[in-house]
């Protein structure tokens, strides 16, 4: 064999070793792979073990902290059923569900509020025990309780637990308190045991589309109810893009001339079906489903356009625009008016903000600084239904208002009660002494108009003078309003029967 021959056999054990050598290598590194999945395996099924456990305790088993599996909760239902068939007895189901739980989430974090829901179950199965409740958790923030006894147990269990979760909740070293809305249905008296719950969890929705914070017994008709809410909600969605919403104008006038100075703008919307829609049967769907921003943004858009028209047509008065918590809340409210301003060249001076005053007095950063930047864009700043809430001379200062609204209440009672108008004088003194006009609204007799004006209101508004009007119908109106105005009121009688029957007038 020569040398090259040599040199390639050579070569060629050596490929083959090193080939065996890799070959070791991968079966060995294989090897290890397997053992290692094994290992990983045999953890991952003891976990999935354990928490198939967890939740097999959680959904058959009995109490956790208190509050039983929903499997038990059914058998306990069950077992209540029937000692009811066989001894003629009664019990309830209560649905509870914690209102706005989301605002501690925003403002403390999520671990907030999973202490707050902590103390919730406390608070649910303190009293169970020694009561013979049954609790059980439903999701996060929705519990429903069996509760022995005829409706009036029910009802006063409803009570009692709405009590326990009024209590301020401990929050990071601060005080929360939050409200319940909790539904009722009972058994025999509302049918089967298996519509129970969903009854019960029906009349809880009741109350908060309501607003929250008490507690009603399942009626058949609400489940009517929840099934127009639904289809109004879809109409509600897309009736800014078919054009069905409106604005109603109601104006203000010189308290002593009764000349106009400014227009209300009220939201109407017209249902192709419904008819004419006022604003409180919608506008809470709107807030709770976040409709209201686009909604809002509507109408701050179409009031600048329609003031604008009305200076081409030489009235010049400011129009005002009711803003909810919600939108005076929302980062961009001032630079939409600011845009609405500019689209329509209107003066930031033309335009009226009229926020609530349980709104306005809310002591919160945000609010204060949307409060300085509507006093920086020069919007005029309205407080509406004053006399309502529980301003202090202090807080009013700070606010870049305006002017002060009477809430109507107030009003309505001027020529009965001497309390009234004690109040309504001492309100315009106090907004006379920080420079603040005051508009009294809700006026509807000669004899209220009269004492408004003996106690020195600026402006006023109601029903004597016009009712809520279309913007054809206000530019009637303010172009028949006469210079000598007569006494009963600045709103032309004829005039209003033809704007009425020219379909101008709500």
């Amino acid at each position: 064999m020569d040398s090259a021959s040599s040199s390639r056999l050579l070569e060629l054990a050596w490929a083959l070793l090193a080939l065996n050598v890799v070959s070791v290598s991968v079966a060995g590194g294989a090897l290890w792979l397997l053992l290692r999945q094994r290992r990983r395996g045999r953890a991952l099924g003891e976990q999935l073990e354990q928490a198939t456990t967890r939740i097999e305790t959680l959904v058959q088993g009995g109490p956790q902290d208190g509050l039983h599996g929903r499997a038990a909760f059914e058998r306990a239902l069950d077992d209540a059923t029937r000692r009811c068939d066989r001894s003629g007895g009664a019990f309830n189901v209560l649905y509870v569900d914690l209102d706005n739980l989301g605002t501690v989430n925003d403002a403390y974090g999520h671990e907030a509020g999973d202490g707050v829901l902590e103390q919730t179950v406390h608070r649910l199965v303190e009293p169970a025990g020694a009561a013979g409740w049954v609790a059980t958790r439903i999701v996060a923030d929705e519990f429903a309780l069996i509760v022995p006894g005829d409706r009036q147990a029910g009802l006063e269990a409803a009570a009692r637990v709405a009590r326990r979760l009024e209590r301020p909740f401990g929050v990071h070293g601060h005080e929360v308190r939050l409200t319940c809305s909790i539904g009722l249905a009972g058994y025999p008296r509302h049918g089967a045991k298996a519509q129970l719950l969903g009854q019960a969890a029906l009349a809880m929705r009741s109350v908060k589309n309501t607003g929250g914070g008490g507690h009603a017994e399942y009626d058949p008709r609400m489940g009517i109810a929840q099934r127009e809410q639904a289809e109004m909600l879809h109409d509600l969605r897309v009736a800014v893009e078919r054009d069905e919403l409106e604005l109603y104008y109601q104006p203000k006038v010189q308290a002593r001339s009764l000349q106009i100075t400014a227009a209300e703008a009220l939201l109407r919307w017209r249902h192709p079906q419904r008819g004419l829609i006022g604003p409180d049967l919608f506008i809470p769907l709107a807030e709770r489903y976040g409709l209201i921003s686009s909604i809002g943004d509507w109408v701050i858009q179409e009031a600048c356009r329609q003031a604008a028209a009305w200076r081409e047509q030489g009235l010049r008065m400011r129009v005002a625009v009711n803003i909810s918590g919600h939108q005076l809340r929302h980062d961009g409210l001032v630079d939409r008016i600011g845009a609405a301003l500019a689209r329509w060249r209107l003066p930031a001076g033309r335009f009226t903000c009229e926020i609530t005053e349980s709104v306005a007095m809310e002591d919160t950063l945000v609010t204060q600084q949307a409060f300085e930047r509507l006093r920086r864009a020069g919007v005029h700043v309205s407080i509406d239904d004053f006399g309502t809430g529980h301003s202090s001379l202090a807080a009013l200062r700070r606010l870049p208002a305006a002017e002060l609204k009477i809430d109507r209440a107030f009003v309505c009672d001027l020529e009965a009660s001497g309390d009234a108008r004690s109040i309504v004088r001492a309100i315009v003194q106090m907004a006379h002494t920080l420079d603040l006009r005051v508009v009294a609204e809700g006026v509807e007799t000669e004899a209220q108009r009269d004492l408004l004006v003996a106690s020195g209101c600026d402006e006023l508004q109601g029903y004597l003078f016009a009712r809520p009007m279309t913007a054809q119908a206000l530019a009637l109106w303010a172009a028949d309003e006469p210079t000598d105005a007569p006494h009963t009121g600045a709103f032309s009688p004829l005039l209003f029967e033809e704007t009425r029957a020219a379909g101008l007038d709500p």
